[in-house]
């Protein structure tokens, strides 16, 4: 598919649909809408500004939690502490075999390839829970063709996991994506978000021919297209393929309503015959 195409993603099952080959920083400096892109691209840690724990936490834990000495209530790691005991017990409740089944060893079904952007937390938007969705994820998910963590995760994953599907997710309001279509020097972000600025410029007239806001959703979607690409390049992902079926997804998650909608990543045979003959390995 061109990348320059329209967009044609639409909300749809993660599991249901299949191609046929088929910021861990707070990226923005200061709360943004939606899309936007007029924002400055800021390496500084995120400061929660709420003033009071979550809403759903057990009142007796909100008492000792604000009683300790020298406890800040504010401090989401130290209320995350507290709260884990109360998750990990409610949970082996719930699902009394999921900790030792766990503790025995991972059968996760999916590869997900995503932005370490706070906002999206693949398993709790997916409705899945430990064990469920084996994780990769940087800065504006972005995949270098010789990056040998994303690299190593792939192999991992594909190989010894034998996942069933591998997802590459990009989002709305993404801080990288807004770096990327601005032109400010970023230090040591400049080398990463490269492959994002080389997108921008084969996209150049289509992205300039939308408003700010549209051109960063697609600009994110461009981002997913050509991540999966690179996976698809991989010797071990297509023999996969081949072998038993893996499938490939590309995901865009709107971080304004919690929605997924999945991309049409289908390759005509010619893209897929090409591919094979300059990637497939034995």
């Amino acid at each position: 598919m061109p990348e320059a195409g329209a967009s044609r993603y639409s909300p749809g099952s993660l599991l249901m649909t299949q191609s046929r080959m088929t910021p861990a920083m707070t990226l923005l400096s200061h709360p943004t809408k939606p899309f936007s892109t007029s924002t400055s691209f800021s390496c500084a840690s995120h400061q929660s500004t709420s003033t009071s724990l979550p809403s759903n936490l057990d009142p007796s834990l909100k008492s000792e939690t604000q009683t300790d000495t020298g406890a800040d209530p504010t401090d989401r790691y130290a209320a995350g502490l507290r709260l884990n005991k109360e998750w990990a017990a409610q949970t082996a409740r719930e699902h009394p075999d999921l900790f030792p089944t766990l503790a025995s060893g991972q059968t996760p079904q999916i590869l997900w390839i995503g932005c370490s952007d706070s906002r999206c937390p693949e398993t709790t938007f997916l409705g899945l829970k430990p064990g469920d969705v084996f994780v990769h994820r940087n800065i504006a998910n972005v995949l270098h063709p010789g990056d040998l963590s994303s690299s190593a995760v792939i192999e991992y994953a594909v190989q010894y996991l034998r996942v069933s599907h591998v997802v590459v997710c990009g989002h709305t309001s993404c801080g990288g994506v807004a770096a990327a279509m601005g032109n400010k020097n970023l230090g040591i972000l400049d080398p990463w978000l490269l492959p994002l600025r080389q997108l921008r410029e084969r996209n150049l007239e289509l992205l300039q021919s939308m408003t700010p806001e549209d051109a960063a959703v697609k600009l994110a979607e461009l981002n997913v297209r050509e991540g999966l690409n690179i996976v698809k390049q991989k010797g071990v992902v297509l023999n996969a393929i081949r072998e038993r079926g893996l499938q490939l997804h590309g995901l865009v998650y709107d971080v304004g309503s919690g929605v997924l909608s999945e991309l049409d990543t289908q390759d005509s045979e010619e893209v897929i015959r090409a591919r094979l003959t300059a990637f497939q390995t034995e």
